[in-house]
């Protein structure tokens, strides 16, 4: 058990039966009344931000959560398969768990976050790095003069089969930096 007075940003904690990461925390001491803390808690299970006073010295559940890197091994059905790099164990987890999981390929090293409670661990997320370096399979060809501004942006099918903008400049099968938050171009890879 801790209390408010232990809340730090990252800290994990089961809220409602759900487990609960602290995004943002402020305490305040109003001229009238008892101090509460105002927080935004990230849902780990869906990803959606709650906001949530809590009373100062309010006892609150801390949970135990691990960051483990796995690395992506194929698909099957409705499933994805991914081995522990450390210890060659192998875990199928829910297509649904995996966001942007179409710009993930075969031998790509990704952290999934476990709940553990005692002997039973349970996967919340897993999450792609910030940037993957992916090769362009079609695009249309840019036609010279085909635009008025700087910025233009054409679609892109990628080795994975996801679709993305990406400059004019960009040729089939060169490499390319995404990023896997906001699905945008990053860079070429030399």
């Amino acid at each position: 058990m801790a209390t408010t007075a232990d809340f730090k940003n990252g800290l994990y904690l089961d809220f409602n039966g759900k487990p609960c990461s602290i995004v943002w925390f402020q305490h305040v001491k109003p001229g009238k009344g008892p101090a509460f803390v105002k927080t935004k808690l990230r849902n780990l299970e869906n990803g959606r931000i709650l906001e949530k006073t809590f009373n100062a010295g309010e006892k609150i559940d801390v949970i135990t959560v691990e960051h483990r890197e796995y690395q992506y091994l194929y698909a099957e059905d409705d499933v994805f398969n991914f081995m522990n790099t450390e210890t060659f164990e192998q875990v199928a987890i829910q297509k649904d768990l995996v966001a942007n999981n179409d710009l993930m390929k075969e031998g790509q090293v990704v952290q999934m976050v476990f709940h553990v409670d005692g002997e039973e661990e349970r996967c919340l997320t897993c999450e792609l790095p910030t940037y993957v370096e992916l090769q362009v399979t079609y695009t249309e060809p840019a036609v010279k003069g085909d635009t008025a501004s700087t910025n233009a942006l054409k679609e892109a099918t990628l080795e994975t089969g996801a679709k993305i903008m990406v400059p004019l400049f960009i040729n089939n099968d060169e490499m390319i930096r995404v990023n896997t938050v906001d699905r945008t171009y990053g860079a070429r890879v030399k």
